[in-house]
């Protein structure tokens, strides 16, 4: 059975950094494409950054310059390296597994997701 549990969610401040993990078990990661998404209060789920199964990796303008996606194949986890954080990254951060091959930051993807972790910028 497939599972995906988030961790490294906390409270930071704006210019801060946080890693969070993605620990899978039940299938090979490197073989499905892996995404980070996030949501906000009152809005809508959005895609963060993802990586596909042949290493393609994607990300919102939102966050280009400043977010990191990777993987550890041997141990069978997803990362996200979030640096210089604002107050609007604010969100439950979620990863999620795709079959598909594309690098795509498209929820409707995704067939298989973690239960998120809190992620707070707040001075």
């Amino acid at each position: 059975q497939l599972h995906l549990v988030e961790s490294g969610g906390g409270l930071v401040q704006p210019g801060g950094s946080l890693r969070l993990s993605c620990a899978a078990s039940g299938f090979p990661l490197p073989y499905y494409t892996m995404g980070w998404f996030r949501q906000a209060p009152g809005k809508e789920r959005e895609g963060v950054s993802c990586i596909s199964s042949r290493s393609n990796t994607n990300c919102a303008d939102s966050v280009k310059g400043r977010f990191t996606i990777s993987r550890d194949d041997a141990k069978n986890t997803l990362y996200l390296q979030m640096n210089s954080l604002k107050p609007e990254d604010t969100a439950v951060y979620y990863c999620a597994a795709s079959l598909s091959v594309a690098a795509s930051l498209s929820v409707a993807s995704y067939s298989y997701w973690g239960r998120g972790t809190q992620v707070t910028v707040s001075s």
